[in-house]
C-alpha cells in the first residue's frame, strides 16, 4: 500500500493536507475506494453523503488510533483499527438512518462497507499509527477531501449527463437534450472514472512519472 512522501524534517500540516488532497490522491493516485466511486456515483447528492461518511470515518479512526498507538500491541493493532473503523462507520449509519433515511435508502450497504474501505485502513495504518493526533487528523480529513472531490465530479457528470439533471435541478432542457441513460448504469461508472483519472494524470504527467519511477513493482 502506497505511503505518503515526508518531507525532509518530517511532515507539516500543510504538507499533510496537499499531499492526501492532491499529491497522493487515494482514488487517482493509489486506485483506493474504487468500489464505492463506482457504485454511489449516480447522483450527485449520493457522491456527496458518501464522501461525508468517509471524511467522518477516516479522520475519526485516525484521532482514535493516533491517540492509542502507544498503548496498541502490535501483533493486534489490525483487529483494534477493525474495530474503532466499525465503531466510527455504525454510529455514521445510525445517524443516517435517524435523520436521513430516503438516502440510507438510496447508499444501501454502502455506507457499511467503508469498514473495508483500503483507503480507511490504510491511513489508521501507514500514518495514525506513526504520528501525532493533529496531523493524523489532517491527514484523514485531506484524503477524505480527496476521495469526496473525485466522487462529486464523477455524480455531477452522470447526473447531467444521465438526466439533464443535477441535485434535482434541471440544467439541460428536454426540449432539446435527450439524456443518455447509459451512463447512469455501471459501465458508465467505469468510463466516468477512467476518462477523469486519465485527464488528471494528463494534466499531472511529470509527477506521475516521477512517483513511479521510486516506487517498486
Amino acid at each position: 500500500m502506497a505511503q505518503s512522501p515526508v518531507p525532509i524534517g518530517g511532515p507539516t500540516a500543510k504538507s499533510t493536507f496537499l499531499d492526501g488532497l492532491w499529491a497522493n490522491n487515494p482514488i487517482f493516485c493509489q486506485i483506493l475506494g474504487i468500489c464505492s466511486a463506482l457504485a454511489v456515483t449516480t447522483r450527485l447528492e449520493n457522491s456527496l453523503v458518501m464522501g461525508v461518511a468517509l471524511i467522518f470515518v477516516i479522520a475519526m479512526s485516525n484521532l482514535a488510533v493516533s491517540i492509542l498507538r502507544h498503548l496498541i500491541p502490535r501483533r493486534i493493532r489490525m483487529i483494534v483499527e477493525v474495530a474503532i473503523i466499525a465503531t466510527f462507520v455504525i454510529v455514521f449509519d445510525q445517524f443516517l438512518k435517524g435523520y436521513y433515511w430516503e438516502m440510507s435508502k438510496q447508499l444501501g450497504p454502502y455506507v457499511g462497507l467503508i469498514i473495508t474501505n483500503c483507503i480507511v485502513m490504510g491511513r489508521a495504518e501507514a500514518y495514525a499509527l506513526q504520528n501525532k493526533t493533529a496531523l493524523s487528523v489532517i491527514d484523514g480529513i485531506a484524503n477524505g477531501l480527496g476521495y469526496t472531490v473525485i466522487l462529486a465530479i464523477i455524480g455531477a457528470s452522470r447526473e447531467l449527463i444521465g438526466t439533464g439533471k443535477i441535485l434535482g435541478y434541471e440544467v439541460l432542457s428536454g426540449n432539446w437534450y435527450v439524456p443518455n441513460h447509459f451512463f447512469i448504469y455501471p459501465p458508465g461508472a467505469f468510463i466516468a472514472l477512467g476518462l477523469l483519472i486519465w485527464l488528471i494524470r494528463a494534466i499531472r504527467p511529470q509527477e506521475d512519472d516521477s512517483s513511479q519511477s521510486g516506487a517498486g513493482s
